[in-house]
């Protein structure tokens, strides 16, 4: 309801300043519930599916929902989502094929029900023509901003933004997601370097070591390390030790050199630059942005 109630200000007060500013056209906003989905006089602009907190959030759209949702994006309707959202929009079968987001915590049961599916989990937004999708459940508000960019133009939506104190873009879902390995692929050859590799961040590893440490071929251990995680195990090591290192520049004060030697980096510049690739940030930014002190 938080989502529903504050994209119901944000567009209000957007289409009042528009309006101000001598916009010839503001936003008529209505919340809608499941029980009053009938066909409107006119098509919406866009509609949006916001998240949801219940304790079923990742719940399946019914064939009601489903028929109404195709309808009104057949008449034009930019269809949009927050957070869970995307789940209902996949099921009235309208994002196979497309690039889309959701909470990074729903993106693999999202791919999963709908293997069709573009996931992109990293980003906060993704603008696809006629369908949205925003990412967590606060992300309602950067999809608020993008609307009324979109609907309104650039000017207001910088307006409102500066009305409500909040930034009009630029932050990406990874900023905040877990790095959540698989452990429960049944593969325990693959599962044994993994528990070793949780213990040994801070020394020089190789894919040969890992393969040893398996006791298969380096070949044999690529393809089934890949099969069990969905990474490679190059990739992987990269992410458990950027998945560290977060946790040190947010909780502790360790030089970035300190931070980097501690998660297995010998060069701090090739540290700065993979945690830059997967992150979007640089480790000083990140450190600004995240410290718990």
């Amino acid at each position: 309801m938080a989502a529903v109630l504050g994209l119901v200000d944000l567009l209000e007060a957007a289409s009042r300043m528009h309006s101000e500013r001598g916009g010839r056209r503001g936003l008529a906003v209505e919340p809608l519930r499941g029980s009053s989905l009938t066909s409107p006089e006119r098509p919406y602009a866009a509609l949006v599916l916001p998240p949801s907190l219940g304790a079923e959030p990742l719940g399946r759209a019914s064939p009601r929902l489903r028929s109404w949702l195709v309808g009104r994006h057949r008449e034009g309707t930019v269809l949009c989502s927050v957070c869970v959202g995307a789940f209902l929009l996949a099921d009235a079968g309208l994002l196979d094929g497309r690039p889309v987001t959701t909470h990074w915590a729903h993106a693999a049961e999202l791919k999963r029900r709908h293997p069709r599916l573009e996931v992109a989990a990293d980003r906060l937004l993704v603008d696809d023509g006629d369908i949205v999708t925003a990412g967590g459940v606060m992300a309602w508000i950067d999809l608020g901003l993008h609307l009324i960019s979109r609907l309104l133009g650039p000017t207001t939506m910088l307006a409102t933004a500066r009305m409500f104190l909040v930034d009009p873009g630029g932050r990406d879902q990874r900023y905040y997601a877990l790095f959540s390995p698989e452990h429960t692929h049944g593969d325990a050859d693959v599962l044994r370097v993994q528990r070793w590799l949780r213990r040994t961040l801070s020394q020089p590893v190789s894919v040969d070591d890992m393969a040893a440490k398996a006791r298969l071929g380096r070949r044999t251990f690529q393809r089934r390390f890949l099969r069990a995680t969905g990474l490679n195990a190059g990739a992987y090591l990269q992410h458990l030790r950027v998945a560290a290192a977060r946790e040190l520049l947010e909780r502790g004060d360790k030089t970035l050199e300190e931070v980097a030697w501690a998660v297995g980096y010998t060069d701090p510049g090739g540290f700065r630059r993979v945690f830059g690739r997967l992150m979007g940030l640089s480790p000083a930014d990140y450190r600004r942005r995240f410290h718990a002190g």
